[in-house]
């Protein structure tokens, strides 16, 4: 593996704040998971959520270190990026199981709850997509 980058340094934080941007340029940060795929970060989310369509429009994004609740501590690090959408299943099977290497049973438990999600969209009852986002410097 390479030397990690500014994105890459911050994958082991449990949970990172991904802060996207709105047209105004007002900033929208959001706690997400997230694990490193070779010179990437990912992270797993539904693919109509708003982080998504901003992404889709500006993929300038900011990472920093944060709780559960999206805390971020004063002196945390951070790192500018720029993100990409991966909408295809075939592309999404390595970034999946760097998330489910990282997080082990809390993913697979929310995995499998999206699937249920997804299910439910198929009988036209609730969206449920989930897609990838690669995070690079």
């Amino acid at each position: 593996m390479s030397a990690p980058t500014a994105v890459t340094a911050l994958g082991d934080a449990d949970f990172l704040s991904l802060t996207t941007y709105r047209r105004t340029g007002e900033p929208v940060p959001t706690a997400v998971w997230a694990a490193r795929d070779g010179d990437s970060l990912v992270v797993i989310t539904s693919a109509t959520s708003g982080k998504v369509k901003r992404i889709r429009r500006d993929p300038r994004v900011l990472l920093r270190p944060c709780d559960q609740r999206g805390t971020v501590a004063p002196d945390a690090p951070s790192a500018q990026g720029r993100a990409e959408v991966v909408a295809d299943r075939a592309a999404q099977e390595g970034p999946r199981r760097a998330l489910a290497a990282k997080y082990g049973w809390k993913f697979r438990a929310i995995d499998l709850m999206a699937l249920a999600g997804r299910v439910a969209a198929l009988l036209g009852r609730a969206p449920g997509e989930r897609i990838i986002l690669r995070l690079r410097d």
